[in-house]
């Protein structure tokens, strides 16, 4: 059984300018004491053709984690514009929030962005070279895709862990990602990803920070919030941003 649930993501800041830093409130429940960091992670998928376009934008700890339920707002830099192709800039892409422990990927929840100038004229007739600072991010906060893996909580396995499980229903279904023609590969905690539409990771780091832990009571919901009870499966209502899912 994991020991850590998601229970609420909001996108803060949303839509924003595509230079200005991503910034992510996740709330979560332990349900008993860690005496190990949480490694939380933030990855920009730069172009679905290759990962190595991916970008890890920050990378921080979090602990030791108490039992109770607890708040921090997750914020990085933009990506790198010059690593991401120049045919990848505008369109759809993917941005990631994983989390670990003991080096063990447990769950990974992935957001669909929609890169876009903001002038009219300029989406209409697209300048040969991406102007980054005229375009608009717009992270699609009602349509996230989250996997879950089973890991060894007490001990770190030597041989890796179980496969993941999938944490979304229906409504937000492999063939959707498809559709918008983003590359999803699996990544390794050990186990083979049973999805062909797992959203990885990348493998550099731009930063790393190490963050206390404090409790806080519930973050309300708003047009850029998810909630995720560990104990429900996926319900979504196609009438607001609020999704449940088990994480």
């Amino acid at each position: 059984m994991a020991k850590v649930h998601i229970t609420n993501v909001v996108v803060l800041d949303n839509p924003s300018s595509f230079l200005n830093p991503f910034q992510f409130q996740l709330t979560f429940e332990c349900i008993e004491k860690l005496e190990e960091d949480l490694e939380w992670k933030m990855i920009y998928v730069g172009s679905a053709e290759s990962e190595a376009f991916d970008q890890v934008l920050d990378t921080i700890y979090v602990g030791p984690v108490p039992e109770g339920r607890h708040i921090f707002v997750f914020q990085a830099e933009p990506p790198n514009v010059s690593r991401i192709p120049e045919q990848d800039a505008v369109g759809v892409t993917v941005v990631l929030l994983t989390c670990s422990y003991r080096n063990q990927e447990f769950v990974r929840v992935g957001y669909f962005i929609n890169n876009e100038y903001a002038d009219p004229e300029l989406r209409e007739n697209p300048p040969p070279k991406p102007l980054f600072h005229k375009m608009t991010r717009n992270i699609l906060a009602t349509k996230p895709r989250v996997t879950r893996f089973k890991i060894n909580w007490d001990d770190t396995p030597a041989n890796g862990v179980a496969g993941p499980s999938s944490g979304l229903d229906g409504e937000v279904a492999s063939d959707d990602m498809g559709t918008n023609g983003i590359h999803h590969h699996g990544e390794g905690n050990g186990g083979d990803d049973d999805d062909d539409d797992q959203m990885d990771a990348g493998s550099d780091s731009n930063s790393q920070q190490q963050h206390s832990l404090h409790h806080h009571p519930p973050a309300e919901h708003d047009d850029n919030s998810i909630a995720l009870p560990p104990t429900e499966m996926p319900e979504f209502n196609e009438n607001s941003n609020s999704l449940a899912m088990e994480c």
